[in-house]
């Protein structure tokens, strides 16, 4: 339920978030106001966002509150310095929608644009994670993007990790994984993959 009786409210937030916008990304992780109720506000399993059970079209304005977006435990909030207003996400906060290959010292470096435009180099400090999907016995694969905010990789984007992909031994097992800035993400053991091939 929205709770707009309390000081600022969405409204709040926004020219909180304005603000802020003009020196950088706003330290959302330095914040810790006060609780201040929960607002009707969801983001949806394809990165839409709602307020009020519609979605928010203006996507200057989406951009403007995933820069407020924290996330503490299993919960999500919009913050400011004085106020923090919870908001329900079904999955990831962010889609990673695109997706460059580059190549360094270290190898392939794999650079991902989510769905706010946030440019994300895969790496040890941005890591992929690859969760089993319920029902399917498929891969469901996330990006880190920030202070544990996460990315939902789109099933196009899934494929093509799929084709960059290698196997090596893990502590002693074959794993299937991709590479990226060094570091080798783990999608599942080598053996498994043999039912699809």
């Amino acid at each position: 339920m929205a709770n707009e009786r309390q000081p600022g409210g969405l409204d709040g937030i926004a020219q909180a978030a304005r603000r802020e916008a003009g020196k950088g990304p706003p330290p959302v992780h330095l914040w810790n106001p006060p609780f201040c109720g929960d607002l009707d506000m969801r983001i949806a399993t394809d990165g839409t966002w709602y307020y009020l059970k519609t979605p928010i079209g203006r996507a200057a304005l989406v951009k403007l509150f995933a820069s407020v977006l924290k996330r503490e435990g299993e919960r999500y909030f919009l913050v400011t310095p004085v106020e923090k207003i919870g908001i329900t996400i079904d999955d990831a906060p962010f889609i990673a929608v695109e997706m460059n290959v580059a190549r360094d010292a270290q190898g392939l470096v794999l650079h991902f644009r989510t769905n706010v435009d946030d440019w994300v180099a895969c790496g040890r400090d941005h890591a992929l994670r690859f969760e089993a999907e319920a029902g399917t016995g498929g891969l469901k694969p996330y990006l880190h993007v920030r202070r544990d905010l996460w990315a939902k990789v789109t099933r196009p984007l899934f494929y093509d990790l799929v084709e960059l992909g290698e196997e090596r031994d893990v502590n002693g097992e074959r794993m299937f994984g991709v590479a990226s800035a060094g570091e080798f993400f783990v999608m599942a053991p080598a053996d498994s993959l043999k039912e699809f091939a």
